[in-house]
Parts: structure tokens; C-alpha cells; sequence
């Protein structure tokens, strides 16, 4: 009876197949100065952004000596910490959203196809790593990249898809959502 190879080897493999595909972001990286007896010793610490470009993301921060050593801890945990966010037709999500983390509040609203991705710095990175095309975002409050790219996750974190809804409600996705691009209620109304 053959065996089948066990080890961590086999699993490396299928996480790096796994892996291939992921992008990072560098978001952030802050020098850290802690005073001694002899003078100061400089760290850095970064902030990265991962996704996969189909709806897959994740944010780790890095703190170390060496500035690639920090980067490559913030990846590591990033491709820990990924979450799926549901995408309408894979370029912008289902509806608009709002988010908070400490000061930092964003605001995430879903854009016509054509719009791109209006959002700035930390944020822009998120949605450039998910994969979203069309997207209109703002920040509101702190300018703390830590806290901005954390409200945008709480933000994702309340994004819902119709079909999720449905399935939650116990009915059919056609009950859940009105008619995209229809002229609503006007045009039904029998005209006396």
C-alpha cells in the first residue's frame, strides 16, 4: 500500500500555488526611535495590504530593525488576516457602506462602471489589491493610515451580498433587490 508523503513540505507547496497570486501594497512605513543608555536604536514598522484582484484582502502591520524584514513580517500577517468581500459583477459592490475605527470614519459608496477607484491613499490601496474597479470613497476624520485602512476594513465587514441576504431571510434574491437601473414605482402605477 503506498504511503502518502506527510510532512510540511507538500503543504508549503499548495500554499505557495495558493500564494502566486496575491499582490501587496506597501501602505505605510514609520521609523521608531527608542532612546538607551548608548543613544537611540531605529526601528521601522510598515503597514501592508494584500489581495488576490477577486474580492479577497487582508492588512498586517510589521515592526523590525531592518526596513524588508518589517515589510515581510506586515505581508505575513496580511495573508493571515484576509477576508472575502462579496463584489457585484467582480468591480464594485453591492451597496454603499460606512465604517469607524477609533477618529477614522469612511465612507464607501458603490459606482457606475466607468467611475475607477476616486479614494485616496490607504483606502486606494485596499481597493486595488480587492480587485474593485468602480468605487467612490471618502475619508472622514483622522488621516492616521492605521486607522484609515482599519475603518475601511469594518467597513467591508458589513458589505452583504443579495444572494447572503436572501438566504438569511429565507427568500429569493428577486424579493431582495429592486430593479437596478429601472424607473421604479412610476412606471407600474396604472395610469387613470
Amino acid at each position: 500500500m503506498a504511503r502518502k508523503p506527510s510532512g510540511r513540505r507538500g503543504d508549503r507547496a499548495g500554499q505557495q500555488g495558493e500564494d502566486s497570486d496575491i499582490t501587496d501594497k506597501l501602505v505605510h512605513i514609520n521609523r521608531v526611535a527608542k532612546v538607551v543608555k548608548g543613544g537611540r536604536r531605529f526601528s521601522f514598522a510598515a503597514l501592508v495590504v494584500v489581495g488576490d484582484g477577486k474580492g479577497r484582502v487582508g492588512f498586517g502591520s510589521g515592526k523590525a530593525r531592518e526596513v524588508p524584514e518589517a515589510i515581510r513580517k506586515a505581508t505575513d500577517h496580511a495573508k493571515h488576516n484576509m477576508v472575502r468581500v462579496p463584489l457585484r459583477d467582480g468591480r464594485t459592490f453591492h451597496h454603499d457602506m460606512q465604517g469607524r475605527y477609533g477618529a477614522g470614519r469612511v465612507v464607501v459608496r458603490a459606482a457606475p462602471a466607468g467611475t475607477g477607484v476616486i479614494a485616496g491613499g490607504p483606502m486606494r490601496a485596499v481597493f486595488e489589491t480587492m480587485g474593485v474597479q468602480d468605487v467612490v470613497a471618502k475619508s472622514l476624520g483622522t488621516q492616521n493610515p492605521y486607522n484609515m485602512v482599519k475603518a475601511t476594513f469594518a467597513a467591508l465587514n458589513n458589505c452583504h451580498s443579495p444572494k447572503s441576504v436572501a438566504n438569511r431571510r429565507g427568500k429569493k434574491v428577486g424579493e431582495i433587490i429592486s430593479r437596478r437601473g429601472g424607473g421604479g414605482g412610476a412606471a407600474e402605477r396604472p395610469r387613470t
